[in-house]
This record gives C-alpha cells, structure tokens and sequence, in this order.
C-alpha cells in the first residue's frame, strides 16, 4: 500500500512578533505534519498561538524561524507572487468571518478565486453555478451578500472556497458564528469533502467540535504543541 504523504509541515516553526519593546513569541518552536485526506484540528483557547500557526499552515504567514513545507516545497524562499500563486491552486480557505465581497453576488464571489488562475469565463460562471448548487444555494446565486443569512453566506464561503479544486481545506472556526443546526451542517459538508479526498484543516477552540469531527488534534497552548491527540473519526 502507498504510503501516505505530508501534503503540509511545519518543522521546528517559531514566530515572533515585536511590540514595542516587548517580543512576543506567538509559536515556540511546533512541528506539525499534515496527511494528504486527513482531517486535522489545531485545537487551542484565545492566544494560544492557534491562528498563527493556521495563517503559517496556510501560507499566510511565514516563519521567523524554522522550515514550512507546503507538497515537499520549502516556501520561506519563495518570493510572494509564486506563493500566492500555489496557495491559491492548493488551498482553499473558510474565514469565521465568510469575507465575502459585498458588492458581489454569491455567484461572482465564488468566480472570484478562479479570476486570479486565468481561467475562462464561460468555465468559471459554469463551476461557480455547480458549486452553489453542491452547497444547496441554487436559489440564491444572484443575491448579495447583505441578502444572505449568516449560514448562507457560509456556505458560499465554502463554495468559493472550492472554486479552484485544492488538495487542502483550511476553516477558520468554521461554526463560530453559526447557530447549532447550521453549524451542523457545514460540519456535514466538511466531511463529505474529507471523505472525497479532500485534506481538511479546522482551526478551533471548542474540544467538542474537534474531537466529533477530526482524525488528528493538535493542541496549542502558549505557542507549542501540548499534545496531540485522536479524534472521533480516526482510523482504526
């Protein structure tokens, strides 16, 4: 059986951040290493360093020191333009927050990612629609953001997250301003990407959602790695 690859590492990482006189040591030194169609949680409380390591998991950030590899390439040496670049063909990103475009329809949002890959209009429109549809919006493809409930627009933020087919997905507290029965059901989305193929990244600070819905957890606190641990669903 082929064994299966880090898709994501992060190898001796620190990130420090100065204020004022002061050097805050958000991560302190963490190793992670994500699998290809794993389905991880970086688990941790408010400042535990768990959103710094999302933004360096999702080449959002780069290291002070320390390696981060992103398909077996170093990108610390990378310049900016070619990181963007390979960030927006691999991964696909879900903000708390949906960062939604507000004078975009649903449709044109989630066509939005595909602009930057140059790809045809015709495709994009066509891929946007498929999409919206996949995520039970077919009906609410020409309404604007300000038109959406908060589950909607998560939704679309799913479907935008997916516009240009990535190997990872990375949710930000995916459910953090979604009412229970929502959040359920963009929890349900996650995993039938997971079991797709799709690498699923959740960044969060409730036990609770990591242990039901992730195979690995790590665990954030004071910028390291306390431990890491087994969800739910791993396999046996």
């Amino acid at each position: 059986m082929e064994k299966e690859k880090n898709i994501i590492e992060l190898k001796n990482v620190f990130r420090y951040y100065q204020m004022g006189e002061n050097i805050v040591k958000a991560l302190d030194g963490i190793n992670i290493k994500i699998r290809e169609g794993d389905f991880v949680a970086i688990m941790g409380p408010s400042g535990s360093g768990k959103s710094t390591a999302m933004n360096l998991v999702g080449s959002l950030d780069l290291a002070t020191r320390g390696n981060i590899y992103l398909d077996n390439l170093d990108i610390e040496h990378l310049e900016e333009s070619d990181l963007a670049n390979i960030r927006g063909k691999k991964i696909g990103f879900i903000f708390q927050s949906f960062n939604l475009i507000p004078n975009l329809t649903a449709k044109e949002n989630v066509m939005l990612p595909m602009l930057f890959q140059a790809t045809e209009e015709d495709f994009r429109r066509e891929r946007a629609e498929q999409l919206l549809k996949l995520v039970e919006l077919g009906d609410r493809m020409d309404h604007y953001p300000n038109q959406l409930s908060g589950g909607q627009q998560q939704r679309v933020a799913i479907a935008r997250a997916l516009a240009n087919d990535p190997e990872v997905i990375l949710a930000d507290e995916p459910t953090g301003n979604l009412d229970t029965r929502t959040g359920e059901l963009v929890m349900g989305f996650l995993e039938d990407f997971n079991k797709k193929g799709k690498t699923i990244i959740m960044v969060t600070h409730s036990p609770e959602l990591a242990h039901e819905h992730a195979r690995t957890i790590y665990w954030v606190k004071d910028g390291k790695i306390e431990k890491i641990t087994r969800g739910k669903k791993s396999k046996k």
